[in-house]
Parts: C-alpha cells; structure tokens; sequence
C-alpha cells in the first residue's frame, strides 16, 4: 500500500483519519491528548490549517481540515503526525507514571523496524485515506461521524459531552481548540 496522503486538490477540505501503530490505546491519559490538541493550535496559527471538525479518540483521530496557507494539506498532515509522534514517544519516555511504557516503547519500535523510513520509532499508521470534501452533504455527514465518534464508543451519551472535540463548538459553547470553522 502506498504511503503517500492522496490529497488531489490543494484547495479543498479533506476528512481523514489516523490511527496509532497496532491500534494501541495511548490517548487515555490527557497529557498525550493534549499535545495534539497543541499541535492542532500551532498548525492553525502558524501554518494555516483551517479546523471544521476534529476528535481524538483512544487510539486513533479523525479530522476535517483545509489548507488556507502555501502548505499542501499532505504536507501540513505530514508535519502534524512528525511532530505529534516525536512529541507523544518523548512525553511516554518522561511519564514516571506511565505503567505501559515499556510495551508500548516496544510495539513503537517493532513497527519501526518494519517501516523503511522511520529510525526508531514508529507512532502513526501509515494507511489513513483522506476524502476530499466536495459538497455540503458530505462535509456534514463526516463532521456527523467526527462527533458521534465517542457516542458510537460508548464513551459519553451525547456528543458535546466529549471535550477532547469539536462537537461543543457545534453545541454553542466554546472547545478546547479557538478558531474552530463551524459548519451550518
């Protein structure tokens, strides 16, 4: 399967979805939720994404995103999952109070050892697809799925009980992340 994001038109929005190597539930602790909340801020501000709709689960995140700046959304993608798997292996390294550390170090390196382009550690998968957003009822329908996500998974009854989305943006309040382009 190729590596390469399938991202046709630069100017579009796209839904995608990445998950962590194995599927490993490294975002139950916030701290490492948190540095992708952070990321996602530093990517608004500085590198021009442009946020309609996003939620970390787990194990894995789905985003709705467009590229409003010179950057090609398969490369912002690409500087957004570098730094959050350097970032989120550093914060597992330093955690004294990770219990995983040592198993979740391990299955990071053996996918890095099957990866041709990583040096140690392999965090992401590589197989998420983007799907360009072409019209208002598909942007809607995946901004549906993007905030049922912790429903679906019996995490919360409703989706803007779910902090760690977009989906209290859409209720009216304000979420974690500023700046969110709500979709009516």
């Amino acid at each position: 399967m190729s590596r390469n994001y399938k991202f046709h038109n630069p100017e579009a929005a796209y839904f995608v979805s990445f998950a962590v190597v194995e599927w490993l539930d490294v975002f139950t602790r916030n701290e490492y939720k948190n540095i992708l909340i952070d990321c996602l801020k530093y990517c608004q501000k500085n590198k021009g994404m442009e946020i309609y709709a996003w939620c970390i689960m787990t194990n894995h995140v789905h985003l709705v995103f467009r590229s409003t700046g010179e950057r090609k959304p398969q490369d912002l993608l690409g500087d957004f999952k570098r730094f959050t798997s350097k970032a989120v292996v550093e914060a597992i390294k330093s955690n004294p109070k990770e219990s995983r550390k040592t198993n979740l170090l391990q299955q990071f390196r053996l996918a890095g050892e099957k990866a041709s382009n990583v040096r140690t550690y392999q965090f992401w998968r590589h197989d998420n697809h983007p799907i360009e957003l072409w019209s208002n009822k598909v942007i809607y329908q995946k901004i549906n799925y993007v905030h049922n996500n912790p429903v679906d998974a019996g995490l919360v009854f409703r989706p803007e009980n779910y902090i760690y989305s977009s989906a209290l943006d859409y209720s009216g309040e304000k979420g974690l992340i500023d700046g969110v382009v709500v979709v009516r």
